[in-house]
């Protein structure tokens, strides 16, 4: 089956003037967006090609997923392209996903956009839980980021 493909900006209209997305590329905002490849694949959720750093989302989540989690998923996601754009390892095998440094950067910066949008601590963590995390390893992903997660 043929994936679609397109760029970010014809997808995701309005996110060269997000504040979160202006601090993860600073002035390139409008020109990384515009390059940026997306593909539509049917697997998985989002994730970033190690091979050329465009963005892959899941058609099925795209449309039946909940919107603050994609839109929080898509920072996070373009704080991957960033990282590639820098050269960085978004796979590192010396790591554990909730210990990469990569992961580390990329869902601090998710929950504090999380945090912006006035979603709790128990919201943040459902957020961060996947099928794939055990409730100790959120644990450590949460002490990981080094961010409070308390109420108030």
């Amino acid at each position: 089956m043929v994936s679609q493909k397109g760029t970010f900006i014809e997808y995701f209209i309005g996110f060269e003037k997000n504040s979160a997305v202006r601090g993860i590329f600073g002035e390139e905002t409008e020109e990384v967006l515009r390059n940026l490849k997306v593909d539509f694949i049917w697997f998985g959720y989002m994730g970033v090609s190690d091979d050329d750093g465009h963005l892959m989302i899941n058609k099925r989540y795209l449309s039946t997923g909940r919107k603050q989690d994609i839109y929080l998923d898509v920072i996070h996601e373009l704080c991957h392209v960033k990282q590639h754009m820098e050269g960085r390892d978004l796979f590192d095998p010396r790591y554990d996903y909730v210990d990469r440094p990569t992961e580390i950067e990329a869902y601090r910066y998710a929950v504090q956009e999380a945090k912006r949008m006035g979603l709790s601590a128990a919201e943040i963590r459902v957020y961060l839980k996947t099928e794939m995390m055990s409730n100790q390893a959120v644990d450590k992903l949460i002490r990981n980021i080094g961010m409070k997660l308390e109420e108030g």
